[in-house]
């Protein structure tokens, strides 16, 4: 007979046999109803206003790959926050920022990180980029049954390559399709003006510094044409999150160095409300 661990400070049996390396596969077999794509909606959730985040950019530059994201979520045709999170580090050396159902969202980055924290301890190697890439994917397709009520979380993942010595840009669809992007990618309601402002603006030897100006103005962009998507608050201190990642690891920019970003932009605007133009040959 099984022995009862309940009081004994004893793990379940559970936690101590040898299985897969993949915490996802775990939740599954044992509680399957923690995984956010096993649980029972409403007849109609799409009719409920459930708050939305938009809009994610990511740039690669010379020493690897920049991620960075708005701060409005929406609710509808109301903000509902204007200062969430929606850029977070994956693990050490990738991060990921999350377009749609925002506390869908973040849980699904909490496991996430979770599972590459898992296989990390079990194989006592981290994953490699690809394989980050498509543990994600498979994660999005296991909320493809939401996502087909309305609650769908659609992330861009963005990371540095240890194998390959560079910044690689991962997007995906609502049924985990997975691709990777060159140069540039953007995701969320405001990503087709996000996208115009990067194609105008990028080039293959950024810097840092530009690569991270250069994400900035993208969502400046995003922000002047689409609703769902929030520029820099000056009045609030409420500036874009901007992340970077690079063979030494991931680094989020502080508020003052974004801030500093911003306001530089915001001042050049007054003279170009329509921002920098790409040089005609």
């Amino acid at each position: 007979m099984e022995a009862n661990t309940h009081g004994t400070g004893r793990l379940p049996a559970a936690f101590l046999t040898p299985g897969s390396s993949s915490f996802i596969d775990f939740l599954a077999e044992h509680s399957p109803d923690l995984l956010p794509g096993r649980r029972t909606l409403p007849a109609s959730p799409a009719a409920i206003e459930i708050p939305h985040g938009t809009t994610i950019v990511s740039a690669v530059f010379s020493g690897g790959v920049v991620l960075a994201g708005d701060r409005r979520a929406t609710m509808g045709n109301v903000i509902a926050q204007r200062d969430i999170e929606k850029v977070f580090p994956a693990d050490d050396y990738s991060a990921v920022g999350i377009a749609g159902t925002a506390g869908l969202a973040v849980e699904m980055v909490r496991l996430f990180q979770l599972e590459l924290e898992h296989y990390e301890k079990i194989e006592g190697a981290q994953l490699s980029l690809e394989g980050k890439a498509n543990r994600l994917s498979t994660m999005i397709r296991g909320n493809l049954g939401m996502a087909m009520q309305g609650l769908a979380v659609v992330p861009l993942f963005a990371g540095y390559d240890l194998d390959h010595g560079r910044g690689r840009i991962f997007t995906y669809d609502v049924t985990g399709g997975r691709s990777e992007e060159r140069g540039f990618a953007a995701t969320g309601s405001g990503s087709i003006f996000a996208r115009g402002a990067l194609k105008k603006l990028y080039r293959d030897d950024l810097t840092a510094d530009q690569a991270s100006t250069l994400v900035v103005q993208a969502l400046y962009d995003a922000a002047d044409d689409d609703s769902a998507t929030g520029g820099p608050d000056m009045a609030r201190r409420i500036f874009p999150i901007v992340t970077l990642v690079t063979e030494e690891g991931f680094r989020r920019l502080s508020d003052e160095e974004v801030s500093e970003i911003a306001r530089a932009i915001t001042a050049k605007r007054l003279e170009q409300p329509d921002g920098p133009q790409a040089p005609l040959l």
